[in-house]
């Protein structure tokens, strides 16, 4: 299949149905621990990157064909690619919903929610797992390498907005990279700003795959095991 990959098993939600909707490495990131490598198109520019019939078929036809014994927890649209930059995420997410039961899962970079019908588009996933690796622009732009324009402030603004009304769950994953946003002092602001954005959970990971740039290094366990203590009671090592 083009669009549907897996099931696979995820330490976070289980066996989960992927659903790819954006081309190889489109993003509006380029992330120095991303273990896809680099970024082949850096774009902030939603469109249909993919039919929405096409994708649809093929989950119609997955689960009219899905083996009896076959165990699935959810259904994730993630894949190698931003996939909020496909303009027809809602239409696509809502469509899923009446195919299956299963909670549907959106994995994404938090950067298009800067945009209003974006972050409303989103809106009816069963949980949403945003990412936020940095709280200062500096950092921001060592980590994330943003496409030109985008300010983290935003990003947390986005966020801080979409959480007052999101009636889905919300797990916040950070990435944490050695030497670039592990400091006590680093983990603190970010647990200041995780404090108003108020996610159900925090999800602390570090880049244990090749990444992209060669001088990446994950977090020390030691530094993990103490950044959990500093987020508190809400908060798992992935």
């Amino acid at each position: 299949m083009k669009y549907i990959y897996g099931p696979v098993k995820s330490r976070r939600l289980g066996n989960s149905l992927g659903i790819s909707i954006i081309p190889y490495k489109v993003c509006s990131f380029d992330c120095v621990y991303c273990q896809l490598k680099k970024t082949a198109k850096k774009t902030k520019q939603r469109k249909n990157y993919a039919p929405v019939g096409e994708i649809l078929e093929e989950v119609k036809t997955f689960f009219l064909n899905k083996p009896k014994g076959l165990k699935i927890d959810c259904v994730t649209f993630s894949g190698s690619g931003e996939p909020t930059l496909h303009s027809s995420i809602g239409a696509l997410i809502r469509a899923v919903k009446e195919l299956t039961r299963l909670p549907v899962v959106l994995i994404t970079n938090s950067s298009v929610m800067v945009d209003p019908k974006a972050s409303n588009d989103i809106r009816d996933v069963d949980l949403l797992v945003p990412s936020l690796d940095a709280v200062t622009q500096d950092v921001f732009e060592k980590i994330d390498l943003p496409i030109k324009g985008l300010r983290v402030e935003d990003i947390i603004e986005a966020l801080i907005k979409f959480r007052r009304t999101f009636k889905g769950k919300m797990w916040l994953e950070v990435m944490l990279v050695r030497g670039l946003n592990d400091s006590p002092e680093y983990l603190r602001k970010i647990k200041n700003v995780v404090d108003m954005i108020k996610p159900d959970r925090v999800q602390l990971n570090a880049p244990i795959r090749p990444p992209s740039q060669n001088w990446v290094k994950p977090a020390m366990p030691s530094t993990l095991k103490k950044a959990k203590d500093i987020f508190g009671a809400n908060c798992d090592i992935v």
